[in-house]
């Protein structure tokens, strides 16, 4: 592996980097941050980040200089002059990004439109950006209170998702793991203290495991080149908790064993010497080698019976997989074949590989479909910000769709004619439901009628944008009206920490809206409830303005709606 030099020796050895941290030095001298320090920190900061994970000289100019145009009023037209064309657009593209704001995006869905075309030109924009934010999420503590919240929540909402899209997982989750005190910060201190001592017996357990392992594989001549605990992130813990009824005793990848071997068949020798040790949960085999994530994500994931019959779970991957997982895109510069520090300085790959990526021209390609900046914003959050999961087709095509969606999204995804005449769908050879919700590792297959129309009904369950457009379009008459019924209700789901008198509060917030009440469903009886509420409404700002309102519940963690 080639390891990235740090900033301050490139600093030295690369005059067009050199020349950067210059003037970069120059015009934010004087400039403080809102700690005090020198606000040039921030910029040599995201610098060094961008070197450590291995980009190249073009990139960490930008990086010294991202916020030179906006912030000294240092002209664009002369960046473009003296560093030339590439390190003038990245820097444009992270000012305009700076510029979306949490909470007022629906007034600036034209940025993010401007944002996915800088992304689909050059993965680098987005990849400074993060460095950006990253170094400001380290520095949160400064601001007052109420931007500490606004900033978390758009790194939550916008950068942490991006990140996790492009294999980033390691800044993904520490973006996340950043934001997370500052947006919850009731359930940040419960999981502290409710984690942080079966955190450290779990740390202790493995210690006593690792041996064995390492044993094992050596007498099966498998190279071990690294094996360590990983401890599962706060926010990923949360989320799963929550489907666990907060217990913590039911979550076996609290903290996972990790095995890094020399290449793919020692992987899969230490999965059989691992499972030849110790039987293996059914089901909790994952093998994303062979079939990786959408995002690159490359491992073998086991669950097993371990030490005193425990249940833990063994992630074995080699060391390029795991720089992969931790830095997604960026770690492909480290793997590219490299003569010297020169050489290094003067790569250029700004879009990595092509496969990996599709899914940006994917998104540069779907945003074109919207003209409602509301539904822009809804769907980019569903379609692309989401929860990943990878479907297969009967011929082994991986399909890349966000979590929740249904046999309807995955025929629209293949092709808008598939789609509209579907008829029924198998899933793993059983016939299911076209509102079935799919899971990873699903293999659908859409069966199809000549000559078939999508029925209306498929508004009320299909998930991604994509889809309903296309059901949309498919209803239009002859002449251009919707062939289609007006929603009519919109459905609140709402969960809740739950408590006495929760309810009577919920429905009052929504009667003093001046909003009737149709129906209140309440789910089992957890600790974590889920309400659906119908009522009479279905414009979307008022429904907006009152999800605002019932947020304001401390009980209230999370809400969702759907016109019906």
């Amino acid at each position: 592996m080639n390891k990235a030099p740090k900033v301050e020796q490139l600093i030295q050895e690369n005059e067009f980097i050199r020349k950067a941290f210059v003037l970069s030095q120059n015009t934010h001298e004087g400039q403080k941050r809102k700690s005090g320090e020198p606000y040039f920190t921030h910029a040599l900061q995201t610098a060094e980040l961008l070197a450590e994970w291995g980009l190249d000289q073009t990139s960490i100019a930008a990086g010294l200089l991202h916020d030179v145009v906006e912030d000294t009023g240092y002209p664009l037209e002369k960046i473009k002059e003296e560093f030339g064309d590439d390190v003038a657009f990245i820097v444009n593209g992270v000012t305009k990004l700076g510029k979306i704001k949490y909470r007022g995006v629906e007034r600036q869905v034209e940025n993010l439109r401007k944002m996915i075309i800088a992304l689909s030109q050059d993965i680098r924009v987005i990849i400074v950006k993060l460095a950006d934010r990253l170094h400001n999420m380290r520095t949160l503590k400064a601001l007052p209170p109420q931007k500490q919240k606004r900033v978390a929540l758009e790194t939550m909402e916008i950068y942490s998702p991006i990140a996790y899209r492009l294999g980033m997982q390691r800044i993904s989750g520490e973006l996340e793991d950043l934001s997370f005190p500052y947006i919850y910060p009731r359930e940040y201190r419960w999981l502290i203290e409710h984690t942080k001592e079966k955190y450290g017996e779990r740390v202790n357990y493995l210690e006593k495991v690792k041996p064995v392992v390492v044993d094992a594989l050596q007498k099966s001549g498998i190279e071990v080149r690294d094996i360590d605990s990983r401890a599962k992130r706060y926010t990923s813990l949360y989320k799963k908790l929550l489907r666990y009824d907060m217990d913590v005793d039911k979550i076996y990848d609290l903290v996972a064993l990790r095995i890094i071997v020399k290449n793919v068949e020692d992987c899969y020798a230490a999965l059989g010497v691992i499972h030849n040790i110790w039987p293996p949960l059914p089901n909790r085999i994952k093998d994303y080698i062979a079939l990786p994530k959408p995002n690159g994500y490359r491992s073998l994931h086991t669950t097993v019976f371990c030490l005193d019959n425990r249940i833990t779970e063994i992630q074995i991957r080699t060391k390029e997989m795991h720089e992969e997982a931790e830095n997604g895109i960026a770690a492909h510069w480290l793997y590219e074949q490299v003569k010297d520090l020169k050489d290094y300085l003067e790569k250029k790959s700004p879009t990595g590989d092509k496969k990996e990526l599709h899914w940006v021209e994917q998104l540069r390609n779907w945003q074109q479909e919207f003209s409602n900046p509301d539904e822009f914003l809804e769907s980019l959050k569903i379609d692309f910000f989401k929860d990943r999961i990878f479907t297969i087709t009967p011929k082994g095509e991986v399909i890349d769709l966000p979590a929740g969606v249904t046999p309807v999204d995955f025929a629209y995804q293949i092709h808008s004619q598939i789609g509209d005449t579907c008829v029924g769908a198998k899933v793993n050879g059983k016939i299911v439901p076209l509102d079935y919700e799919l899971k990873s590792s699903d293999i659908v297959e859409i069966l199809t009628q000549k000559n078939k129309k999508p029925s209306e009904s498929w508004l009320s369950f299909v998930k991604t944008g994509h889809a309903r457009n296309c059901i949309r379009a498919a209803q239009k008459t002859k002449s251009g009206a919707l062939n289609r019924k007006e929603p009519k209700e919109s459905e609140l789901k709402i969960v809740v920490e739950d408590r006495v008198g929760l309810i009577s509060d919920i429905t009052v917030i929504i009667s003093r809206s001046h909003v009737n009440i149709t129906s209140v469903n309440t789910a089992a009886n957890t600790r974590f409830p889920t309400l659906r509420i119908r009522c009479d409404i279905v414009n979307k700002e008022k429904i907006a303005k009152l999800i605002i309102k019932l947020k304001k519940l401390k009980e209230v963690k999370e809400i969702s709606y759907q016109l019906i």
